[in-house]
Parts: C-alpha cells; structure tokens; sequence
C-alpha cells in the first residue's frame, strides 16, 4: 500500500487548504534522508531558513522528481519559516522570495505554509545574541508583511510558531488574515491543553514539533516517569514508545513533524492510524507532570524578553 495515501489531511485556514497530519522535520536531516522519507511515503517536509535545510530539501526534491517518486512539486507540502533577522515589515516579502529563489530551479514558486519562526526580532547576528540584538517583535506591521506574501501567492498559507495565547490574541485582533497554524512544542509532558484549546475555538491548527520531548533520554524525575508510562503503553500495543507519542498527539486533534534519519523509523511513524489508545491510557498521560524541552534562551541567551516569551507573556 502507498504509505502516503495512509496519511489523514487536516483541514487549515479558511480558504479550503489541506496538510497531511505527519510531516518530517527537517532541521538535521541530509538530502538522503529526505529522498528516503519521500520514497516512504511522506509528503509534508517542514523547513527554516535558520534550518539551512531549504537548499538541502530542495536537492531531495530534484532526486525525487528525476527517480519518479512524485510527479510534481504539488504532490508535496513545504512549510518554511521567517527567521527573526527579517521580523520587519518591509523585509517579510524578499525573505519568502529567498527561500524561492533556492528552490526556483524546480519550479516551485510558492510555499504550502509561511511561518513567522518566534515572536521577537534580532538585530546583530551573533549566537547567543547580545542583548542589544534582541527586541519585541511589531505583530501587526510583521503580519501585514506576511499577509502580502500569501495576496502575491508565494504562499497558500500564513502562520506563525512558538506563539502563547497572549501572542495569538493580539495578533488575532489586527490580522485581516488569520494564522492558519501555530507551530509549538508538544508532546506527553508538555501537553499545552490551554493553547490548543484556545486555537481550536480560534479556528487555528496546532502543529506539533518535538512530539518525543526528551522522555526517552533525560534522566529527569518527570521524563523518567513519562518514560515508564510510554514504554508500558507501547508494549500493551505491540508498538514503539515514538509510535505511542505520535498516536497520543494524533488524538489530541494536532498534526505532528517528528524527525528521524533512520528509514524503519520513518515508517513506524507513519503506522499510527489503525489503533487508539483507551480512555484509560489518556486519562494517565493526563496525569504526567509537565516539563518544557526547547528554551530559546538557551541558544539566544538568557534575556528578559525570552524568558517573557518562555513564559507565555
């Protein structure tokens, strides 16, 4: 069977769009291992300029279209991200074209989805940034620059990622087009219930990234307890613990970019939609205690408006 017509798609936005639930992330991966998760049937490739993974994406892409995996670029579906180095209004439309004109040569001259990638701005391109580079971001000017990048069709869709509801009400009270999606983290120990909540009454679709957190290597009490808890599940099932992860998020109502080089892997990820979890195991996930893995502090620096953004401010 062709893995990829497995794939469930949620609807996003109003104007009638579609995304498959499960999308491969793409951050560390090599052009091979996405030339081998197109060829196991995925079809959602989600991508950043501050990845460096467009041009890598964009090579897995040419091998697909030359070894006949796909027929066209449309049979896919590519996210990017504005980097917060072009967080201004006036830079939002020629930094969707840079991510174009990387991938030009295979003519794709749009994106599925456009991302804003945090809610800040950076001025000095340095990692940790000084604490000179870092500032608030102005949503509405922001917006309006990404909303003209979906009116000139270099994108289908607009939204943001590590956005709290704070962050989605203001924005929602000037946008005249609503985000599609926010991109967060989420997994067992970091269920965000609150926002997805919010988003759903909102009408905006939560992506998921991170969907395994750290339940399989930290040794923290909380991970270890998760981990316990994920592993028996898993066996009950006769599936992986990254299986039980992804099924509980499918369940959840969110879509997912989970990340694996390994190709048995990329298909045990997709073979998550002919089972369910049972009440009962989804009330104990409800139980777990709750621990954020990804702070952008920790690779921006310790700032006051991060740690603001960290906590939902």
């Amino acid at each position: 069977m062709d893995m990829a017509l497995m794939v469930p798609k949620v609807s996003i936005g109003s104007n009638g769009g579609t995304m498959p639930v499960i999308g491969m992330g793409t951050a560390s991966l090599s052009p091979e291992a996405m030339l081998d998760a197109i060829r196991i049937g995925y079809r959602h490739f989600d991508s950043a300029f501050a990845y460096g993974s467009e041009q890598l994406l964009r090579e897995a892409i040419a091998q697909a279209l030359q070894l006949g995996l796909i027929k066209s670029r449309d049979e896919l579906f590519i996210t990017s991200k504005l980097w917060c180095s072009s967080a201004e209004k006036d830079l939002v439309v020629p930094a969707i074209m840079k991510s174009l004109v990387i991938m030009r040569n295979l003519q794709v001259e749009y994106l599925d989805m456009f991302l804003i990638h945090w809610p800040l701005r950076i001025s000095i391109h340095e990692i940790p940034v000084p604490k000179e580079g870092i500032h608030p971001m102005d949503i509405k000017s922001v917006w309006e620059g990404m909303e003209e990048c979906q009116n000139l069709g270099l994108t289908k869709a607009i939204g943001v990622s590590n956005f709290s509801r704070k962050k989605l009400e203001e924005l929602i009270s000037i946008a005249k087009i609503p985000p599609a999606v926010n991109q967060v983290e989420m997994h067992p120990i970091w269920r965000q219930e609150k926002l997805v909540d919010f988003c759903k009454i909102k009408g905006i679709h939560v992506t998921a990234y991170s969907p395994f957190g750290a339940i399989k290597t930290s040794k923290r009490n909380n991970q270890t307890v998760a981990s316990n808890l994920v592993e028996e599940i898993a066996k009950a099932h006769g599936k992986t613990s990254a299986q039980v992860c992804l099924r509980w998020l499918y369940e959840q109502g969110v879509s997912m970019v989970p990340q694996s080089g390994n190709k048995e892997r990329m298909k045990e990820n997709l073979m998550i939609f002919d089972w369910a979890l049972s009440g009962e195991e989804l009330n104990r996930f409800n139980q777990l205690p709750q621990h954020k893995t990804l702070q952008a502090s920790s690779f921006l620096g310790s700032h006051d408006l991060l740690l603001e953004i960290e906590e939902g401010i």
